[in-house]
């Protein structure tokens, strides 16, 4: 298929595209409860001809389309959840849920998916192989939708897979492209100081959970760059420190909580030993007790080269090499990286933000939006590197 004949199919499905979006955004629904969304899209699959439809879990849809033509099967992902945030955005499409909104672009992930899923059923004589489209649940909230749906076997048989997320960070009209590690292992970790409990005039007495619990905090900040080489993408940030209910009572116990953030598998496993020691130093040499709990999030997305090079490549013929952003790898968790234990994959980035319109918000902030021209881009990408994966046999 030609970019020109792509994109005239993108041109005639953007109305639709943007009025699905709009529906996600005022109906959203928390994650692991997309009840109605799952059943909307499911609809909307069905309104389409030559797709095989399921509902491999409760709250998420997966359709295949079979190419008329042998080759490899091509996994595109979207995401359906919203957050618990109340929206203060004053849009004719402003969600109706209170305390629940499209804080992420997922509403967007989704119309994007179905309008690619629209236009490349109209072109299945053209397909080499098989294209799945898996609308997944639950990617705010671990242990995250994508494993469940793995677990299911939506991946089995699956060569290659691939996934976009509309980015506040970046302008309308750019595509974010990243080789290698994109984005980082979101783990988590809950530690308890146990001492001993008296009155805040006479310290002496008691083991200051609080005065043991602040140096296990500023110990913590060692270990980057002191336990782990500063090149090494690691972030420790202590986000919780809870003690105390009153202002003459040393209590007995404080509590720490935080997130360990990674890049590198084979570092991982290594953190959360530099933690417990760390913290088991401190308590021992002041005669306190601890409970050390360390929690593994999503793994940490990392991107196939050559995947990669092809999406640069689609978007270099579609949008003009202008349009190409390399972007550095990110902090943040996308449980996308559960589909990578099946199959190699890429995922990349569709610039939304417009300053022109004020939308400079980012990211779960109650006024976030996305400019719509994003979703154009988001769908041409998709469909042109269906062709591009697919057909063009780059993928060995």
């Amino acid at each position: 298929m030609s970019v020109q004949s792509i994109q005239n199919s993108v041109t005639e499905v953007l109305e639709e595209v943007i009025s699905w979006r709009r529906h996600l955004h005022q109906n959203p629904e928390l994650s692991f409860q997309e009840e109605k969304t799952a059943q909307f899209v499911y609809e909307k699959l069905h309104s389409f001809k030559g797709l095989i439809i399921s509902r491999p879990t409760k709250t998420s849809v997966m359709a295949r389309l079979i190419g008329k033509q042998p080759g490899k099967v091509l996994a595109i992902r979207a995401d359906m959840d919203a957050l618990p945030i109340q929206e203060e955005n004053l849009l004719d499409f402003t969600s109706i849920n209170p305390g629940v909104m499209h804080a992420c672009g997922h509403d967007g992930h989704t119309a994007m998916l179905l309008g690619s899923a629209k236009i490349l059923t109209g072109m299945q004589e053209q397909i080499k192989g098989e294209v799945r489209f898996l609308f997944q649940h639950g990617e705010e909230l671990f242990p995250g939708g994508a494993q469940e749906m793995v677990d299911v076997g939506v991946m089995d048989g699956v060569d290659l897979v691939i996934g976009c997320h509309l980015w506040a960070n970046l302008e309308v009209g750019k595509i974010g492209i990243v080789y290698g590690p994109m984005m980082a292992s979101p783990d988590t970790f809950d530690i308890t100081i146990e001492g001993k409990g008296g009155h805040g005039a006479m310290p002496h007495q008691t083991i200051d959970s609080i005065a043991i619990g602040a140096q296990v905090v500023t110990n913590l900040q060692h270990i980057v760059s002191r336990k782990i080489n500063p090149l090494d993408s690691v972030v420790v940030s202590v986000t919780q420190f809870s003690a105390g209910t009153t202002h003459n009572v040393i209590p007995g116990s404080a509590k720490i909580v935080g997130t360990v953030r990674n890049l590198n598998p084979e570092l991982r496993s290594k953190v959360p030993k530099i933690m417990e020691q760390i913290v088991k130093g401190i308590t021992d040499a002041h005669g306190a007790n601890y409970n050390f709990a360390y929690d593994y999030g999503y793994r940490p997305v990392i991107n196939d080269s050559q995947i990669t090079k092809t999406i640069e490549d689609t978007v270099k013929d579609v949008l003009g090499q202008e349009a190409i952003s390399m972007e550095p790898p990110t902090m943040g968790g996308e449980d996308f990286s559960a589909f990578q234990t099946k199959a190699p994959g890429a995922f990349f980035y569709v610039g939304a933000r417009n300053e022109e319109k004020g939308i400079i918000y980012p990211h779960h902030h109650p006024r976030f939006s996305i400019d719509e021209d994003s979703l154009k881009n988001g769908v041409n990408i998709f469909v042109n590197a269906t062709f591009n994966l697919l057909n063009k046999n780059l993928i060995k």
